[in-house]
């Protein structure tokens, strides 16, 4: 089995990734991760709106529809590549910056209505510092949501499922270790049978978050937990599980 871990792991799953998302994300993102998540956000008609780690934009497309102005970072090129390359298919007015969360000079202080981080926070080596950035570029009253790996529930590869099958009904736990210690692991990726790229994750816990966002002036406002849809919970193995113990955690946070 190959195994990897090249200075741009993201960039050389861009293809992959790129077909894997598609327009409107593949199955875990449009069935488990993005209902959610898009309902906290809401309606961002003449929204002046950050894709932070937008990836190939499809939440960025979708935005730019809703009748948002859109600005859309990643830290990879050949994944920004894929989005460009989308944008001059179906021009949307889209900005697409190469450019790391945590240095965000071109964007002026105080000019966003909404920032938006999708499954990208635990991807970010200095998330703190992207964090600040985010508080920067807001507008007061603006608002940055996030949905990430549950802190308490979803480590990568230190967590995992305890499954108990017993006489009559069959038991499910989550087990983590070392919640209270920010980490990073290796997270793998099968992109093509027998070849593996790894990414780095980083775990921070819930009131590392919470210090992080109250340092660059933001106040969280709503927290929640994406809730599977039926179509999630009946067509993926881990469906019956995610819907006791969630995955993914989203929050929003308003500029003070």
């Amino acid at each position: 089995m190959e195994r990897s871990m090249p200075a741009d792991s993201w960039g050389r799953m861009a293809e992959w990734y790129d077909a894997k998302q598609g327009d409107t994300g593949d199955f875990w993102h449009r069935t488990l991760i993005d209902p959610t998540f898009l309902r906290v956000v809401g309606d961002v008609r003449g929204l002046h709106v950050l894709d932070l780690g937008c990836g190939n934009g499809y939440l960025s497309r979708r935005f730019a529809r809703g009748g948002a102005k859109v600005v859309a970072v990643d830290a990879s090129s050949p994944i920004i590549d894929r989005a460009l390359v989308r944008e001059s298919r179906e021009p949307l007015g889209i900005e697409y910056r190469v450019a790391d969360a945590a240095r965000l000079e071109f964007l002026r202080a105080g000019t966003l209505d909404l920032v938006t981080c999708h499954m990208a926070l635990m991807d970010i080596e200095h998330a703190d510092s992207a964090i600040g950035e985010v508080g920067r570029v807001l507008r007061t009253g603006g608002r940055f949501v996030a949905i990430l790996s549950h802190p308490c529930f979803d480590q990568g590869p230190s967590s995992t499922w305890l499954i108990e099958r017993l006489f009559r009904a069959t038991k499910v736990w989550r087990k983590i270790e070392r919640y209270r210690e920010p980490f990073a692991d290796e997270i793998p990726w099968e992109i093509a049978p027998g070849q593996i790229v790894t990414t780095t994750g980083y775990h921070r816990p819930l009131s590392w978050y919470a210090r992080v966002l109250r340092g660059a002036g933001l106040l969280i406002r709503s927290l929640e937990e994406a809730w599977p849809t039926q179509e999630f919970v009946e067509g993926s193995p881990q469906g019956p599980y995610v819907a006791e113990i969630p995955l993914h955690l989203v929050f929003e946070a308003i500029k003070v």
